[in-house]
């Protein structure tokens, strides 16, 4: 029940007479005179000083169906759920243009080692817009969104440059470099594809991380790998090939090599049948670091502690179609 003044409030609003007429769904509110501890006089008119009237008969207060006893029912203001959801749907519209604007600038980049000046400043601007509307503030709190395999689409870290630049070899093309994390044993798998017309290979490390903060993330190799070269049965040579700017006609070679082919058959199932080759790390080159400054479900960016970044994306995510 209300307080005294509340009451007051109410009875004022309520009491014009001391028996007024009441409208069709009212209610009836029955306040005996002594139950509040004020009196109340029904001659006349009601005179209601502060917090007291004259004793008398109880008073017959009206209230509608509309208002409790503790006043009318207070709204929300429309309309709040609506704007914030609106807010978000154009915060994401925004996000998914931005994103695709980045993947479509690294177009003819071969992941940053052809880019020019005018190309990484616009990649720079694309990056810092999707930092500032980063979904994921705090990336090793929620390492499932990191958990699994990322494709490297774009850095400019300058010491992939030399791995890069072998895919521009006659017949050596670097089809794949990525990066595996599992999240429940706290590893890191950076793994870089070869192919050729004879054989395909890979070159890979293994490495531990920890959790230093929110973003970043202190990553330590332990072994690197050399794949087990896997010969083709079919080898399949171009028309021909590009070299020193020279276009190399290759039609010759055809018939060479289509009779050493039933050889290559052999020879690959024999070195294919054989483990991978491990090596050491070096300690100067053993330990890293890694600040994920944006994350969501198909994109991820990273800066290195030189300064240099790298934009991965999910393996199945549709902004690897090209």
């Amino acid at each position: 029940m209300a307080g005294v003044s509340q009451f007051n409030q109410i009875f004022c609003k309520t009491c014009a007479v001391a028996a007024p007429q009441l409208q069709s769904g009212a209610k009836l509110a029955f306040f005996p005179a002594n139950s509040v501890g004020v009196v109340g006089k029904a001659v006349g008119r009601v005179r209601v000083s502060a917090g007291e009237v004259n004793r008398g008969r109880p008073v017959v207060l009206a209230r509608t169906a509309l208002d409790d006893e503790w006043g009318p029912e207070k709204v929300e203001p429309e309309g709040e759920g609506s704007t914030v959801a609106v807010v978000e749907e154009e915060k994401s519209k925004e996000i998914t243009s931005l994103k695709k604007a980045l993947v479509d600038s690294f177009y003819g980049t071969d992941r940053g080692l052809k880019a020019t000046s005018e190309t990484r400043a616009e990649i720079v601007e694309l990056i810092t817009q999707l930092e500032a509307k980063n979904p994921t503030p705090a990336p090793t709190e929620a390492l499932t969104l990191l958990n699994g395999k990322w494709i490297l689409a774009y850095t400019s870290f300058a010491g992939l440059f030399p791995l890069l630049s072998r895919g521009t070899l006659p017949l050596v093309k670097v089809e794949e470099i990525s990066q595996t994390i599992d999240s429940e044993n706290f590893t890191v798998q950076n793994s870089v594809q070869f192919s050729g017309p004879l054989a395909t290979t890979s070159i890979s490390t293994n490495a531990k991380f920890e959790v230093r903060s929110p973003k970043r993330v202190q990553i330590k190799f332990q072994e690197g790998i050399i794949g087990t070269p896997q010969l083709t049965d079919s080898i399949e040579l171009p028309e021909n090939v590009e070299f020193l700017g020279q276009n190399i006609d290759l039609t010759p070679f055809k018939g060479l090599i289509t009779s050493v082919q039933d050889t290559a058959s052999s020879v690959a199932k024999t070195i294919s049948s054989q483990p991978p080759l491990k090596f050491s790390i070096p300690n100067s080159n053993a330990e890293s670091w890694l600040l994920t400054t944006y994350l969501d479900e198909d994109l991820r960016i990273s800066r290195g502690d030189a300064g240099s970044i790298f934009v991965l994306i999910k393996e199945g995510s549709s902004l690897l179609v090209p």
